[in-house]
């Protein structure tokens, strides 16, 4: 039965070089005594060593999946360099600025430590490193060739990274400047407007019909802001929850999602690379085709894809060529279906697959880059609309009054 492995922080410390130069930094242990002993290896003599407080912010900043990105490709920079995988620990985790990625590392180098396999220790963290990556780590290790795998799973993280930065960037930016305009809007309703309509009520004469209808809806919003609010951030809450609990609602949202226009393409094109550069990476890290589907599906992001890799994974485990699989489906581009022909018919297949999904990365790319520059002027001229349309209703009868005059 292993033992538990010791509790390991992060010490800072001060002393004196082998030159009597004064020097000082952060190393990582389980105590005190283990940093001196360390730092006296090293040549330094230790003269304060205490442990490093913990921020209130820091303590709280969650790893995301570019931490993850970053630790592979250092990963597979120390062991391309010779250095040894329990050092190579050390150097990332003193390095790396986020404390809660220092204690991950710290935690898996000492799972390797007490002489567990690499890939078994990243299992232990199913909520950073999911199935695809601990078996192709394994791959790795079982094929002696880590520092390879590492590399491969480094770019296909880096690159799958990239893919849904862009994704993000495309439907935040529409989606933020909206919300501005509703609040601008509210703001508007409830503080503006009622200025003017104090100011009207001393004219006596009757007002445009714009002018009555704007008023009416500022006193609904005055008098319903709360109900409007909590109604709108119920939505909001009611949507999160059903994404979350709800798979029949999440895949009927995927489906809506590839029919929107202008984002639906993008989308499409998205799983499209995500499915080429998931299948590449598994199947040229000698992973065999039928269980490398089995990743990709989970891989795509959307359910008509996760379903139409799984009935190529059923075709292909039957004998069916994949390139005929992926024509059955009826879900993939005929660019891709070629390309992967051409790879099985050459034995080049995880190249072919990797170019189709440097092709549709750039076209998504390219996509959401046009896409930003189109909603520009569109955004504009909703805000335009909105308060433009609150400030006419208001002059207009002050115009009409100037005309009477």
């Amino acid at each position: 039965m292993a033992t538990k492995a010791p509790k390991v922080n992060i010490y800072v410390w001060e002393g004196l070089d082998r030159k009597g130069a004064s020097v000082k930094g952060e190393t990582s242990g389980a105590s005190i005594a283990l940093i001196k002993a360390q730092l006296r290896k090293q040549g330094i003599s230790p003269q304060k060593v205490r442990k490093r407080p913990v921020s209130l912010f820091s303590k709280g900043k969650k790893i995301k999946p570019l931490d993850i990105a970053l630790f592979t490709r250092q990963m597979a920079t120390m062991m391309r360099a010779g250095v040894p995988l329990l050092q190579s620990f050390d150097i990332i985790g003193e390095g790396n600025e986020n404390p809660n990625m220092r204690k991950l590392v710290d935690e898996i180098k000492q799972e390797v430590a007490a002489g567990n396999s690499f890939a078994s220790s990243l299992r232990k963290k199913p909520q950073y490193f999911d199935d695809l990556y601990c078996n192709l780590v394994d791959a790795g290790e079982q094929a002696g060739a880590l520092e390879t795998l590492l590399d491969r799973v480094a770019t296909y993280k880096e690159k799958t990274e990239a893919l849904k930065a862009k994704l993000k960037k495309a439907m935040t930016y529409p989606i933020a400047v909206v919300v501005v305009a509703i609040i601008v809007t509210g703001i508007l309703l409830i503080k503006v407007v009622p200025q003017f309509q104090s100011v009207f009520s001393s004219f006596g004469a009757k007002l445009p019909a714009f002018t009555l209808m704007v008023m009416g809806l500022s006193e609904v919003v005055q008098e319903w802001w709360y109900v409007i609010l909590g109604a709108m951030l119920a939505a909001v809450f009611a949507f999160k929850r059903a994404m979350k609990q709800s798979e029949k609602f999440r895949n009927g949202i995927d489906r809506v999602l590839l029919k929107i226009t202008i984002v639906g393409p993008i989308l499409y094109k998205s799983a499209v690379a995500r499915y080429a550069r998931t299948l590449s990476t598994t199947f040229s890290a000698g992973v065999p085709l039928v269980e490398a589907l089995t990743s990709v599906a989970g891989a795509t992001g959307n359910v008509v894809f996760r379903n139409a890799v799984n009935s190529i994974k059923a075709d292909v485990s039957s004998g069916t060529q994949l390139n005929v699989s992926m024509r059955t489906t009826g879900a993939f581009p005929s660019l891709a279906i070629q390309m992967t022909a051409i790879g099985e018919e050459s034995g080049a297949l995880d190249e072919m697959l990797d170019k189709v999904a440097s092709f549709y990365e750039a076209e998504v790319d390219n996509m959401v880059d046009s896409l930003t520059s189109l909603m520009e002027p569109i955004i504009m001229s909703v805000l335009g609309v909105l308060v433009g349309g609150l400030v006419i209703a208001m002059y207009l009868p002050i115009f009409q009054l100037g005309n009477a005059v």
